[in-house]
């Protein structure tokens, strides 16, 4: 199976984006902070999808990035487009984990995959949340796999 075949199997939400000459660095290469924009990216097309930044106009709760990382597994350069995908796993009452992947059609590898902590974070109060029901129960649609959807 290829690593695009991979990730459309295994990653609900999936973007794709063209490198921008403007991205690369002095060597030549794509610079790593442009690969957490691309996580970025992915990850608020996910929100969009479970309805949580809606959720901050109903009722002030919405995400909060408390951690995230990288492993760079080959350089990007330009020209390219890459394919981003996010997926959910481990959620908890106020928490869930995320998982990225980022492939490259020129190399047809995978050049990054990472991961976050994203926490419910009520913005009125200014202290974390329980999740929504409502983003939980569209997490697992999307997911298709309540098993790890703990409340």
């Amino acid at each position: 199976m290829s690593e695009l075949e991979t990730l459309r199997k295994y990653f609900p939400v999936i973007i794709e984006v063209p490198v921008a000459w403007g991205e690369m660095d002095s060597l030549g290469h794509v610079n790593n902070i442009v690969y957490f924009r691309y996580f970025e990216s992915v990850r608020m097309a996910y929100f969009e999808r479970v309805g949580f930044l809606e959720q901050i106009n109903k009722s002030g709760v919405g995400p909060i990035l408390a951690t995230t990382s990288c492993r760079f597994r080959i350089p990007l350069a330009y020209p390219d487009r890459v394919h981003v995908g996010a997926s959910v796993r481990d959620v908890k009452e106020d928490r869930f984990t995320m998982r990225y992947n980022i492939v490259s059609e020129t190399h047809a590898m995978k050049a990054a995959d990472g991961d976050c902590l994203i926490v419910a974070y009520d913005y009125h109060a200014k202290n974390k949340a329980p999740l929504p029901d409502g983003v939980r129960d569209k997490i697992a649609a999307l997911e298709k796999n309540d098993q790890d959807l703990a409340r």
